[in-house]
């Protein structure tokens, strides 16, 4: 994942983030109707343990994957390889990149956007993948939706969701406390993951810190035009579903314009 140093206790544990994460596929039909559409190398950004990027390049299609986060990266490099899938990963700053080749689709799922937490970041992005794209190329990423829900989030401990555990196949309760910037647009997340025994008996703790930003639809319009991009659609979810005042994502799917 990107990005800032700050936001690494997230990622730092690629076990764990891919036995929260893995079996989130929604994004995965999407992109592979994007994929059949294109012809040369794709490249995702913000790649983590290689989520999307392994299903891609399994179907044929030449993936490049990159991440800030070298520990990700070994992790994804790791499932690649045990699946012999041929996929090029590369350890680069997203707002800095420097391939050395251009494609025509250029994605960035699990709502990675909102690692770029000041204007310089999220135009150093922009900019990096306009530099990467052919005329015309492909950008499409997801954010989540800054609604009210959302962003009033409880700033006390409240319970989120329950998964099994892999290793100890006991249940691991997450809890989450957050409090919103509205300066910055930046909510600071703490996750509490409360690990149990088999007689339900909490037996360890674990926190984590993140700090995300939340973008505006009518302020994203504008920041990807200023890095030239045209909106071409914006929807609430992977399945193509209009935007609307109660979305919890916004999807966007944009092309190069200059």
């Amino acid at each position: 994942m990107e990005r800032l140093n700050t936001n690494f206790e997230e990622y730092d544990d690629p076990i764990l983030y891919d036995m929260e994460n893995e079996l989130y596929i929604e994004d995965v039909p999407f992109l592979m109707k994007e994929a059949l559409k294109t012809v040369g190398p794709i490249i995702d950004l913000a790649c983590g343990t290689g989520r999307v990027t392994i299903p891609l390049a399994s179907k044929g299609h030449q993936l490049i994957g990159v991440d800030v986060h070298r520990g990700m990266l070994d992790a994804a490099r790791k499932k690649s390889e045990e699946l012999n899938v041929n996929i090029k990963w590369v350890e680069q700053d997203c707002t800095k990149l420097d391939l050395n080749i251009k494609s025509h689709l250029i994605y960035s799922v699990g709502n990675s956007f909102q690692h770029f937490l000041t204007n310089e970041d999220q135009d150093g992005l922009l900019s990096s993948v306009n530099k990467h794209l052919h005329n015309e190329g492909i950008f499409i990423f997801g954010t989540r939706f800054p609604s009210v829900d959302e962003l009033l989030q409880s700033s006390t401990e409240e319970y989120w969701k329950t998964y099994i555990d892999s290793e100890t196949q006991y249940p691991v309760d997450v809890y989450t406390v957050s409090n919103y910037d509205s300066l910055n647009q930046i909510q600071h997340y703490t996750t509490i993951r409360k690990y149990k025994n088999k007689n339900g008996e909490i037996i360890n703790e674990k926190r984590t810190n993140i700090n995300l930003r939340y973008v505006f639809p009518k302020e994203m319009e504008r920041m990807l035009l200023a890095n030239g991009f045209e909106i071409i659609h914006l929807y609430k979810d992977w399945k193509e579903t209009p935007i609307t005042n109660d979305s919890y994502e916004m999807i966007y799917v944009c092309r190069k314009i200059k």
